[in-house]
């Protein structure tokens, strides 16, 4: 797989931390070269050298996704420094917690800006030089949430959910052209997001579990890249709960707010913050959060699937099985 990667060309937005700069770290081992871009100058600085010290090529851009200027400028500067870009992840995003009531008319506008409009730039931006070259590979992450909802998460879901339907569109309008469009959707990931999480909640938050590494989604991604698809979610709670969704919606919405209530918050007071939502924040520049434990993981996912087992038996008993498969493909997306 490494010859496959070696000399091509990859921009990741968003990949100062997290997920972004798991990918990064996964492709630079494979031979590609980089465009690295985010708010953040220093850490992208660091993780240039570092894939550097790997072999290839790596150009820090610092990026702001939800300005349109910026995100052209991004593709100017590829194009400049390597004569093209053989893919482009449009990973960059922002999580907001709070009630309807609670969120600032300006906070859900923003985050819409960074994780929607950022996404639709860099779509563009990545069409515009794959229609020149005739080939290309466009990656677009969204999230489980592009396929289900919660409650206190309307922002993010609704941006989520924008970005699956956007790319589905894109990629209607692009087939038989030579260039691939792709939707990566994780579950809860284990990164930097839950500390620069815009919170009106009042209440500290923490991820649901099960939580996955950002490198078993850098996996994901290169997957697609080597050999695309149109959707992908990562991990299994990701494909249990949009299957749940599909095919018990009211029960699956009267879980999700237990569990949201239950899980999502811990029992500790918080002053409200706009998290990294307006502008970067400094700390939490590592691939992970500090949310994953191997060892409570392995319990946790060992409770999650036979609850998931339970289900599929609960569901065997009252659907025919023509039904329930037709139900579970349609929730699936396949």
């Amino acid at each position: 797989m490494k010859r496959a990667w070696k000399n091509r060309v990859v921009v990741i937005t968003g990949a100062s931390s997290g997920i972004g700069r798991a990918t990064a770290l996964a492709l630079a081992k494979k031979g590609a070269h980089l465009v690295l871009a985010a708010r953040r100058e220093d850490p992208l600085e660091d993780l240039a050298r570092e894939c550097e010290a790997r072999g290839v090529r790596a150009v820090a851009v610092p990026t702001d996704v939800s300005d349109a200027t910026s995100v052209q400028a991004l593709a100017q500067e590829a194009v400049r420094a390597f004569g093209r870009f053989d893919a482009w992840i449009n990973n960059a995003g922002v999580y907001l917690m709070g009630s309807l009531e609670e969120t600032p008319d300006d906070a859900f506008r923003q985050l819409m800006e960074t994780n929607f409009f950022g996404t639709v730039s860099g779509t563009r931006a990545a069409v515009t030089q794959f229609r020149r070259q005739g080939h290309g590979t466009l990656v677009n992450v969204s999230s489980s949430f592009g396929a289900v909802t919660a409650p206190y998460v309307s922002a993010y879901v609704a941006s989520k959910h924008a970005v699956r339907g956007f790319t589905a569109s894109v990629r209607q309008e692009l087939l038989d052209t030579g260039i691939h469009v792709c939707t990566v959707m994780p579950a809860a990931i284990d990164t930097p997001l839950w500390h620069h999480t815009a919170n009106y909640t009042g209440w500290r938050v923490r991820p649901v579990e099960p939580v996955y590494t950002p490198e078993r989604v850098a996996r994901s991604i290169l997957l697609v890249l080597r050999k695309p698809r149109a959707e992908v979610l990562v991990g299994p709670a990701a494909r249990a709960f949009a299957a749940m969704h599909g095919l018990m919606p009211r029960t699956f919405e009267r879980t999700m707010n237990g569990a949201t209530e239950a899980l999502h918050f811990e029992d500790e007071r918080q002053g409200t913050t706009a998290g990294s939502l307006f502008r970067p924040m400094p700390e939490g520049t590592s691939t992970s959060g500090g949310y994953h434990s191997k060892g409570k993981q392995a319990l946790r996912r060992l409770l999650f699937a036979g609850g998931v087992v339970a289900t599929a038996a609960w569901l065997g008993r009252r659907e025919t099985r023509g039904r329930l498969g037709a139900r579970v493909a349609h929730a699936l997306g396949v």
